[in-house]
């Protein structure tokens, strides 16, 4: 395997469909500023704010899948330390999102 192949990430190839998704988010995050410009009622801004949260846990869960199929994945098969890490990065990654 030469550099560059080493060198991609596990969600390259849906790349595009990950950049619309975020654009989508921006446009949101947007769209919830002009409602406090607005001064729109606050449950409405919330359902938008737990919208847009729901876009961004999708996003990140995505992004994780691919990391465990990919990254870890191919670290597991390696072994050693490189393996420990990127299990080690992976569970740090999941309970941030718990948390989140």
């Amino acid at each position: 395997m030469d550099d560059t192949a080493q060198a991609q990430h596990g969600y390259i190839h849906q790349k595009d469909d990950y950049l619309k998704r975020l654009r989508r988010i921006e446009g949101q995050a947007r769209g919830l500023q002009r409602m406090v410009e607005e001064e729109k009622y606050c449950i409405d801004i919330l359902t938008q704010v737990s919208a847009m949260t729901k876009a961004l846990q999708s996003v990140a869960l995505g992004l994780l899948e691919e990391h465990l199929s990919h990254c870890v994945a191919q670290a597991a098969q390696a072994g050693g330390a490189e393996a420990d890490e990127k299990i080690r990065e992976a569970s740090d990654a999941i309970a941030r999102l718990v948390r989140s």
